[in-house]
């Protein structure tokens, strides 16, 4: 896919006021917050939860499998899951969201082993850079710092500058105003909810979200009254369309085919990226490390096949209706097709909406825009915050920091970083950066550190100067290889069109992944090969809470009672079978995703019937009905103890019971008489 400029090329007037935009970016934003802030306080009255740093940061480490599976859902729903696997619906047909969805699930089924590696070798830990620290020492740190900051950077700024396109082109709002505005909000709640906040929010985005894709997939397929209204009119259209512009590269030019020469392209740089962007992002360890020991597993295998649907489903919905509405009058851009940089800023999600639905489609559009760019952007700031809190000011500036001095720095990154980015994200707009530029090229910056990062869990014998260069060495090759392959194809002129196209990008990803597959083994063999007994990972210790006056109103409290810590040597029989049952689960089900399934259909060339494109839409919608059920319902289910206890509190019928604290177990008893234990 061809990287473009960060603004619409085209001048399609804005199908709603500039009031829409700013109503909902602003008035939702603040709601979000006061609502957080309330709930905060609700849960810090009725369920005894002190705002601490490790609450900050960590939750408790208890949160259950259906509050996980809900917020990896949430954090991986960018705005670029809904923009860009519409767009390249658009470019390349049925393939496009395939290989979208199961090219960005692989990586969340198959970080599922290493979240339970994290749990049973540094229980305490509060980022996965405390673990490099405590294995390799001071420089290997420093190098993944970097890489993690890379990524989270990356990431924030795919999140504003892709969001504030589609704000722009609904409403008019300028693109400068909507960079700085959708941060706000986001950084209130997240700042004086911390995690819990995101993991709370997180739950309602993305049933916001389901619900409007749902309203889209039954409006298009469903509907006997609509514009569309069935998979055979969608489907008779395609062919349509297939005859007038036929798609190069695609079996028989068609767009109702696996057999797509770009799409693979788009999939094997997709899925290299999106290794670099869970592996190397701070916020998917800061989940696992939020999880209750024996919820991570299911919470992440739930979220990654609950995941799936929403671009898969959204993309074959959104992408491929807008390619069946370019010749009806009630298209943005008829009687014109879209341009290459509309495409690629995004908009073919908002400009099929409004074929679909008019007004109506703007507004859920804009909606489901917010809520994915919120939801993402709000673990992105508790990623940094954790990053800076703990990894630079506690282990280089302040090692004997307080606990309410460690809150106060989350507190500072967290609005820090969302303005920092929001001037970073306008910076890329008027340089010509636009998401799916970005979306192509974050692999070739961030994917080198994969599998260094991923062994430092998975394998006692690589040493610290293996873990150290590698990554560094792995970026150095990446950008040559992107930058000389652009050079080649385009007689060398270099330039924000030509290294965003596909071949540039396919060499600078796939070198970027698996250059350490050299460097790795060359160092370590060479230097020494390491024994690691995973000793100073385990000995990591929790932040020092005792002082929280910077919380408490000014009085500084004493631990809170009925809260017991719990060695996690009593989970590590269920973490280790959970170990066992993740290596072949999640193997398995990568595998079916990206070859089992896709594969034989790609190899055969076969272009859908009517029947088969009609059984395709009708999994997608079941699949999604599914995934709402498991990310919407489940977890309600699952704290519905909680919820109870609140309600009690909330209509004067306080119990009096209080929860006891472990790690990553809460127990529930009438009275506690057990002294608190801290664990050193």
């Amino acid at each position: 896919m061809a990287g473009g400029g960060g603004s619409s090329s085209s001048a399609v007037a804005p199908p709603l006021s500039q009031a829409y935009g700013y109503g909902i970016v602003v008035g939702l934003g603040f709601l979000f917050a006061l609502g957080m802030i309330v709930t905060t306080w609700i849960l810090k009255r009725y369920n005894n939860e002190q705002q601490t740093s490790e609450m900050f940061n960590t939750a408790g480490r208890s949160v259950k499998s259906g509050l996980v599976a809900s917020a990896v859902v949430s954090s991986w729903t960018w705005a670029a899951t809904l923009l860009q696997s519409t767009g390249v619906a658009y470019r390349y047909g049925v393939s496009g969201p395939f290989w979208y969805a199961s090219g960005a699930t692989v990586q969340i089924i198959l970080f599922a082993t290493l979240a339970i590696e994290l749990k049973r070798r540094a229980p305490n830990a509060h980022t996965f850079l405390e673990v490099i620290r405590a294995r390799y020492g001071r420089t290997t740190h420093c190098v993944f710092i970097c890489f993690g900051l890379f990524t989270n950077i990356l990431v924030t700024a795919m999140l504003l500058t892709g969001g504030s396109a589609v704000v722009t082109s609904l409403t008019g709002m300028h693109t400068a105003a909507a960079c700085f505005l959708l941060p706000i909000g986001v950084v209130l709640y997240t700042m004086f909810g911390g995690i819990k906040a995101t993991f709370l929010t997180d739950y309602v985005h993305t049933v916001v979200i389901l619900v409007i894709i749902l309203i889209f997939a039954l409006t298009a397929y469903a509907n006997p009254n609509g514009v569309l209204g069935s998979p055979s009119e969608v489907y008779d259209r395609l062919v349509n369309a297939a005859a007038l512009h036929p798609v190069d590269g695609n079996a028989g030019g068609s767009y109702l085919t696996m057999k797509s020469r770009e799409g693979i392209i788009f999939f094997v740089i997709n899925i290299v990226g999106n290794f670099g962007t869970v592996f190397m992002d701070n916020g998917y360890y800061n989940k696992a490390i939020a999880a209750h020991p024996v919820a991570a597993l299911p919470g992440y295998i739930i979220g990654g096949m609950a995941w799936f649907a929403i671009p898969w489903l959204c993309a074959t919905t959104m992408g491929l209706s807008a390619l069946a509405l370019e010749g009806d009058p009630a298209f943005p851009t008829y009687p014109d097709r879209m341009s290459a940089e509309d495409v690629t800023a995004g908009l073919v999600l908002p400009y099929a909406s409004v074929g679909l639905l008019g007004s109506s489609g703007a507004i859920c559009t804009l909606l489901m825009i917010f809520m994915a760019v919120t939801s993402a952007t709000s673990a992105q700031l508790i990623a940094v915050s954790s990053i800076f809190t703990y990894d630079i000011y506690q282990t280089y500036i302040n090692p004997r920091a307080s606990g309410s001095r460690l809150i106060a720095m989350s507190h500072t990154t967290v609005v820090a970083y969302g303005t920092i980015m929001a001037g970073f994200s306008v910076g890329l707009y008027y340089a010509g950066i636009s998401m799916g530029w970005l979306y192509l090229w974050m692999g070739v910056i961030i994917s080198s550190a994969v599998i260094p990062a991923t062994l430092t869990l998975l394998w006692k014998g690589q040493n610290w100067i293996a873990a150290a260069a590698s990554p560094v060495l792995g970026l150095i090759c990446s950008l040559i290889a992107w930058t000389v392959t652009c050079a080649k194809l385009f007689d060398n002129v270099l330039n924000v069109d030509n290294l965003g196209s596909n071949y540039p990008m396919l060499a600078g990803n796939v070198t970027a992944l698996l250059s350490p597959v050299i460097f790795v083994p060359v160092l370590t063999y060479a230097f020494g090969v390491d024994n690691y007994d995973w000793a100073s990972m385990a000995a990591i210790k929790q932040a020092d809470d005792i002082d929280l006056s910077a919380v408490s109103g000014g009085v500084e409290a004493a631990p809170t009672p009925g809260f017991v810590l719990v060695a996690p040597e009593e989970d590590t029989r269920k973490l280790n079978k959970a170990s066992r049952i993740a290596k072949t689960l999640t193997v398995f089900m990568a595998l079916s995703f990206i070859i089992i399934w896709p594969m034989p259909m790609y190899g055969s060339a076969y272009v859908f019937s009517k029947p088969f494109f009609t059984g395709w839409v009708v999994v997608g919608i079941i699949w999604l009905f599914g995934s709402s059920f498991a990310v919407g319902i489940f977890p309600l289910w699952e704290g519905r103890a909680s919820m109870v206890r609140v309600a009690k509190g909330l209509l004067g019928r306080e119990n009096n019971s209080a929860p006891m604290r472990t790690e990553g177990k809460i127990i529930e008893t009438e009275e506690q008489s057990t002294t608190p234990e801290k664990k050193d």
